[in-house]
């Protein structure tokens, strides 16, 4: 594709589509009626969510977290299916009239991260990961998505016989990415037949976010999250003594001139005026001993970007940029890619967004509903918006008291939930659902 034409695309991707046609707005009664429900679960939610963060779980080992989201919906008198993507969780809620089907996700994996917050219910779980011991803590707040999902499908269930349609609710693995040599999350939920079960006309999910206050709602049309890669690039030089590096090839000092090579790649080498991109080298591994210089050096990162011709170009020029490097040294490097974690971007449908929006607005006040721009941060709920128009949304999760600005951001392990911020979340799926259900 010319530069001219993907531009144009570009920009035609990020206006976001048409406005809805039409908006709609809950009666008083209505809005009364999804904050009494969302009140009478709410203790459940919290109960649940402290739990859940007590005992957090790494992707593709969410078995013990599976069994307790199963075993509450069974007790709501809901059709069960375990095992979907290695330890996913749906359940299928038929309304008492015939009408459309709604998915609503939540993704229930935990991080490698030590917590050092000081709530009564911190985790205080350790596990192996990449070889090493790790805390592991709900640092990224799966832990409220699930509670406040099972807390919806509790609402729902009372009010099951006025509901025109079906609601599919799909508890999700290993968002944050499988385990090295493992595939999971959404697509593999997908391949394994999770919408044999009930095949959505939409599918709706949240996301709690340090960077809003609670009670406020984020949200965009059209691209909102940025399609994420993994990638490797092994460096292989010759191993000599360290105090002789004449005599071999390093390849530590190659690795430090690739890392700086690659960041000219988006600096220098893309039009970045269109949509951001970023490359991030996470991790480098090589050597064992003061005095000697290794075989070979390991790096392992992430790329970001929100149009697939623009990644497909910095794939290319990543491999060109490493090998020369390593060339003019006497060393190779070797670049791979992936594949089985890469993820499309989030992008939410222009429609479905629209229509949300004053109904945000309805619930937490026009002046907390937030229009947030692109966000390079990725989430594999993407994969669902390829089979069906999608909502993707963000509840700020930070006390009101503080700035969000400054606060540790999701991933820390300062990360700290503000857990009255999950009641906005209740209410704007119970009252999406409802919505959406009632067209």
């Amino acid at each position: 594709m010319h530069r001219s034409d993907r531009n144009k695309k570009i920009r035609s991707i990020l206006a976001g589509g048409a406005l809805a046609l039409s908006m709609p707005v809950l009666a008083d009664a209505d809005v009364a009626s999804v904050d009494a429900a969302a009140k009478a679960v709410e203790p459940h939610v919290i109960e649940w969510r402290r739990h859940l963060h007590a005992n957090p779980e790494l992707s593709n080992r969410e078995t013990k977290t599976a069994e307790f989201i199963a075993k509450r919906l069974k007790a709501m008198g809901l059709e069960v299916k375990t095992g979907i993507g290695i330890t996913g969780v749906a359940a299928l809620l038929k309304g008492g009239k015939p009408g459309r089907t709604l998915a609503l996700r939540a993704d229930m994996d935990a991080l490698p991260v030590t917590e050092q917050t000081d709530v009564p219910f911190k985790s205080k779980v350790t596990t192996e990961f990449r070889g090493e011991k790790v805390g592991v803590m709900h640092a990224c707040g799966h832990d409220a998505h699930v509670a406040i999902l099972l807390g919806v499908a509790e609402a729902l269930v009372k009010m099951k016989d006025s509901l025109a349609g079906q609601v599919l609710f799909v508890f999700q693995p290993a968002e944050e990415g499988p385990p090295d040599g493992e595939r999971g999350g959404a697509l593999l939920m997908m391949e394994q037949g999770l919408f044999n079960i009930a095949k959505p006309d939409a599918m709706i999910g949240l996301h709690v976010m340090a960077s809003l206050n609670s009670g406020v709602i984020g949200y965009k049309p059209g691209p909102l999250m940025a399609g994420s890669d993994a990638f490797s690039i092994v460096v292989t030089g010759s191993q000599t003594h360290g105090s002789r590096p004449w005599a071999g090839i390093d390849p530590i000092t190659v690795s430090g001139q690739i890392i700086t090579g690659l960041q000219t790649i988006v600096s220098r080498q893309i039009d970045i005026t269109q949509v951001p991109a970023v490359i991030t080298v996470g991790a480098i591994k090589g050597g064992i001993r003061f005095n000697i210089i290794p075989d070979s050096v390991e790096m392992i990162g992430t790329i970001r970007t929100f149009d697939r011709g623009m990644r497909e170009d910095i794939v290319k020029r990543m491999q060109t940029t490493a090998s020369n490097i390593a060339e003019a040294s006497g060393a190779k490097a070797e670049l791979k890619m992936r594949p089985e974690v890469s993820l499309p971007p989030v992008i939410n449908d222009a429609d479905l967004t629209n229509r949300a929006l004053p109904l945000f607005e309805q619930l937490v006040g026009k002046e907390k509903v937030k229009l947030i721009g692109l966000q390079t941060v990725a989430d594999d709920f993407s994969f669902f918006g390829t089979q069906m128009p999608s909502l993707y949304f963000w509840v700020g999760i930070t006390p009101p008291d503080k700035d969000p600005s400054a606060v540790p951001f999701n991933h820390s392990p300062l990360f700290y939930l503000d857990e009255s911020g999950m009641l906005t979340g209740i209410r704007a799926m119970l009252s999406l659902t409802t919505d959406f259900l009632a067209k």
